[in-house]
């Protein structure tokens, strides 16, 4: 089931890269919007990152089981991995936040709906959620991938998740600018 997830993690993170860039792209203004590819993309990541959930539901269920059964909950050794479980949840919260923003219709017809304060406030912490949660797991993912030494792609790994990351923050911010300055 780990290896699963880990294969998983993985698919979600190279088309969450593909859908950060492409997507700051269309916010900015830079590149026009509606990509049928990119839609497909984006509900296929959607239904990988359900799957996702689910299993790590299930792990964090299965902890909290023990936990209690044991009456030791060992909080501070397990600190990691209650990051990754509350910033997975926090994910999922502001993805669904993320879904009902960018994907509008009325009448049939794909419409935009508003992106003001509150709006950009969700998608930024979309963004620290998202960083958080993929910073947490890139040692056990690499692990699962029998990758014994984080060291040698450690730097390049941080330097290229900030960069799409930052993209995706400014991007948002641009996009908000854009409906309420411009």
């Amino acid at each position: 089931m780990r290896r699963f997830n880990a294969i998983l993690s993985m698919m979600i993170l190279l088309l969450f890269l593909m859908h950060s860039i492409v997507g700051a792209f269309q916010l900015s203004g830079l590149m026009p919007g509606g990509s049928t590819v990119l839609r497909v993309l984006s509900w296929v990541m959607t239904g990988l990152i359900l799957v996702h959930a689910v299993i790590g539901i299930k792990f964090m269920i299965e902890a909290l089981l023990t936990a209690k059964k044991t009456k030791a909950p060992y909080l501070k050794e397990n600190l990691l991995f209650w990051t990754k479980s509350v910033s997975g949840l926090a994910i999922m919260l502001f993805l669904l936040s993320h879904i009902l923003i960018f994907v509008g219709r009325q009448n049939g017809v794909f419409r935009l709906n508003y992106f003001g304060g509150f709006q950009l406030a969700t998608q930024i912490l979309l963004v620290l959620s998202i960083a958080t949660h993929v910073i947490a797991n890139v040692k056990p993912l690499m692990i699962s991938f029998g990758i014994k030494s984080l060291k040698p792609y450690a730097k390049d790994i941080l330097f290229v998740l900030s960069v799409v990351l930052f993209l995706a923050g400014v991007s948002f911010v641009i996009y908000y600018l854009r409906w309420n300055v411009f």
